[in-house]
């Protein structure tokens, strides 16, 4: 990953620090001059304004599709900061537990203890990670009958190999405070969460804040906080045993409350289910997958509704040892989002995928303060709107503009915001909406 970034003008002028390191991957190794190698890193960061034709219409709207679904979502309960202690409570003080939620605890125990023990994971304040990225959206179908049958129209993407290349920092003090910044392909996209309000700031949209409660990112449960895990999963239940990668594997579910849907909910958008799994190995007692699915009802005119169904899968590798504590450092997100509920001809089903590497770990950040995750000043809290989900027959904002030579129109593909923002309002002419 390359930090500094030299001086075009003056050979002997300073370097200056990169924001968010950028991957080795994106200079070209036939380049040997570093002045050749910076300039097409500047058409690099230059290339999301460019309009290449792709379904979505141009190549920056695909961009922002793939940076708001996978780039900064969140997880739909909130964490407590417990330093285990409900988890280390002996099962037998607790006789109105069921036999499913003690597995469950038995199973968060053995996750402790594999991943460095209590002492390791209560020794940490705060911790920092660097890391690279490569997605793609790589198939979207649409059909007349259902997604699986031999009448949709199907058009595959890009592969994963010539997908978007980025890099990432995350910053994080507790479960509720923490800061990332992602650029991919020379779009930046920025989020975090000061303990009252989880935000977003992107380049094609406002600050804007989260509904309901502040929550976790999604990221850091892919193996880089494995105390946030443990408390997180310290209220689940088992539901069984399943292999993954030939590896046998206990499952532990979750559910979202109705009382967080509810305040995640909106007068338009309904919230009908969130829920959470993960997936620990019975041989390591590691967390090798995580996956989560939201459906979501959007009202249309009079009684109609279209639903919206979001499923994301992170297989999670790699764990190494930082500090006596085990971290994964690699891994692999695919996505797959679906839109029903409306004449058959309009369902659709969108797939993307990232690969991530982590580069950088080290933890107990000296100087991190409260301010380190501070909102933007600009931030606007929205009220009345919906949770980013509209479709082009309603009045409410586009996620994205669609081209009118798009080869998929609006009413095919509509805005899912993953991340839970709110669309500002119900009317107003069609513009950039988060996703």
């Amino acid at each position: 990953m390359r930090k500094l970034c030299p001086n075009l003008d003056r050979e002997d002028g300073l370097e200056t620090v990169l924001e968010v390191p950028i991957p080795e991957e994106i200079f070209s190794p036939t380049n040997k001059s570093p002045k050749i190698s910076w300039q097409g890193m500047k058409s690099w960061m230059k290339s999301s304004n460019t309009e290449h034709s792709t379904v979505f219409g141009s190549k920056s709207a695909e961009i922002q599709l793939l940076l708001g679904v996978i780039g900064a979502p969140l997880i739909p309960i909130t964490i407590p900061n417990n330093d285990h202690q409900l988890i280390n409570r002996n099962i037998k003080d607790q006789p109105s537990i069921s036999i499913e939620a003690s597995m469950a605890k038995y199973i968060v125990k053995q996750y402790i203890a594999a991943v460095g023990g209590d002492t390791a994971l209560n020794s940490i304040d705060s911790m920092y990670a660097m890391g690279k990225v490569k997605m793609a959206a790589s198939e979207f179908c649409t059909g007349e009958a259902k997604l699986n049958s031999p009448k949709r129209k199907m058009k595959n993407l890009k592969s994963l190999e010539n997908g978007e290349m980025g890099g990432f920092v995350l910053w994080q003090k507790r479960p509720e405070l923490w800061c990332l910044e992602l650029v991919v392909s020379g779009c930046k996209i920025s989020a975090g969460s000061d303990g009252k309000v989880a935000w977003r700031q992107t380049p094609w949209h406002h600050s804007h804040a989260s509904r309901g409660p502040p929550r976790p990112l999604r990221r850091l449960l892919q193996g880089l906080d494995p105390r946030s895990t443990a408390n997180l999963f310290s209220n689940s239940v088992c539901i069984g045993e399943k292999p993954i990668n030939d590896e046998d594997c206990f499952i532990l579910k979750l559910e979202a409350e109705p009382s967080t849907l509810r305040a995640r909910s909106s007068s338009n958008v309904e919230i009908i289910r969130h829920t959470v799994w993960g997936y620990f190995s019975q041989r390591t007692g590691l967390l090798v997958q995580l996956e989560d699915s939201h459906l979501l009802r959007i009202k249309t005119s009079g009684n109609d509704s279209i639903f919206w169904e979001t499923t994301m899968e992170s297989y999670i590798q790699d764990y190494r040892t930082i500090d006596g504590v085990n971290i994964a450092h690699s891994g692999r997100t695919s996505v797959s989002l679906v839109r029903f509920g409306e004449s058959s001809e309009a369902h659709s089903r969108t797939r993307m995928e990232e690969v991530w590497d982590i580069e950088e770990v080290d933890f107990n950040i000296k100087g991190l303060s409260m301010d380190c995750f501070l909102p933007p000043g600009d931030l606007k809290t929205e009220e009345g709107g919906g949770c980013g989900m509209v479709t082009s027959n309603t009045k409410a904002k586009l996620p994205f503009r669609i081209l009118s030579s798009s080869k998929v129109r609006a009413s095919k593909i509509a805005a899912i915001d993953v991340y839970d923002d709110d669309s500002e309002s119900s009317s107003g002419s069609s513009t950039d909406q988060e996703l």
